[in-house]
């Protein structure tokens, strides 16, 4: 298993600099300078052009990028030249944000999907199934910026049961907090509603009708203890992954959500930067987000392991 979770990391780091290369390559690709947006129009060509030579702008692609990710592996990931503060430091203030809409969106979405495909399974291609099936539809065809004004509309300007904008730290306490992330998490997680149940019905459909579920039946056990005793485990595995890939997801995706909501999230973080041009803080960012999704996949390694002995045999070998 240890060998196997090794060959996943090193595939990992060779996204993780691929993904930061790529993105060196596609600002840089951007019209106009970097320097001549961080010091405005009226700046004058000498102290653009030093400027470009402090950010080391005026090397090649792949100088930046090495110098970068020389200092990256020391755990410096720079300082922005447009607000001056430490790249690190940025993320870490609002990384407690972004992580809390991304977990709050996934357990959303596991405890509403969980309970839709069970239900759906235990009654195959009943009026409840098909019913089912058309709601999740519905999810999977909502966007989140679609999803956003329309939860916003009947949840807080009608109902008021949520604000409208706005975030309240768990310094204010955690209704209060729980009151301004929820509508945000819950417009990111309806897609993943729409995923995670149609994944889990789709395996427990198919381990119903194993046969050793057939012979559990036939000693006289309840459905639902069958279902949960004996189906429940061996389908959850694809949704594991793809649990585990949505967190990843959900980390670095949230930009549009924290956007309409004025979260102070990364998302909001790396929209500002994009826009300001700001490749120190957009490099930063993206190489955090990277890691942090090849963290989570490596975990979904080990709880295959954990839920599967196949998966702990075949690593041995």
């Amino acid at each position: 298993m240890l060998q196997f979770s090794v060959k996943r990391l090193f595939r990992g780091v060779l996204v993780i600099l691929l993904v930061t290369f790529l993105v060196v390559v596609l600002l840089s690709l951007a019209p106009g300078s970097a320097a001549s947006v961080i010091l405005g129009e009226n700046a004058n060509p000498a102290e653009v052009a030093r400027l470009e030579h402090e950010m080391g702008l005026d090397r090649s692609v792949f100088v930046q990028w090495l110098s970068w990710l020389g200092s990256a592996a020391t755990g410096d990931l720079g300082t922005s030249p447009v607000t001056y503060q430490p790249v690190t430091t940025a993320i870490l203030e609002r990384l407690p944000v972004t992580l809390e809409i991304a977990f709050l969106a996934l357990l959303i979405a596991l405890v509403i999907s969980i309970p839709l495909a069970t239900i759906a399974a235990r009654r195959p291609d009943s009026g409840v199934d098909r019913g089912i099936n058309g709601l999740t539809s519905i999810f999977l065809a909502i966007p989140a910026f679609v999803a956003a004004p329309v939860l916003v509309y009947f949840l807080a300007v009608e109902a008021r049961v949520f604000p409208v904008i706005g975030w309240d730290p768990l310094s204010e306490g955690l209704v209060a907090n729980l009151r301004t992330a929820f509508l945000p998490a819950l417009c990111v997680a309806l897609i993943e509603v729409a995923a995670f149940q149609r994944i889990l019905r789709a395996d427990l459909g198919t381990t119903l009708r194993e046969e050793y579920v057939e012979a559990a039946r036939a000693k006289g056990m309840t459905a639902r203890y069958v279902l949960w005793r004996h189906a429940f485990r061996p389908s959850s595995f694809s949704l594991l992954t793809v649990a585990g890939i949505s967190l990843g997801r959900l980390i670095g995706g949230t930009i549009i959500v924290e956007t309409f909501f004025s979260l102070p999230g990364i998302g909001q973080l790396v929209a500002g930067a994009i826009s300001s041009r700001d490749i120190v803080m957009v490099q930063g960012v993206v190489a955090f987000v990277a890691v942090a999704y090849v963290l989570v996949n490596t975990l979904i390694d080990v709880g295959y392991g954990m839920l599967d002995p196949r998966v702990r045999v075949a690593a041995a070998r």
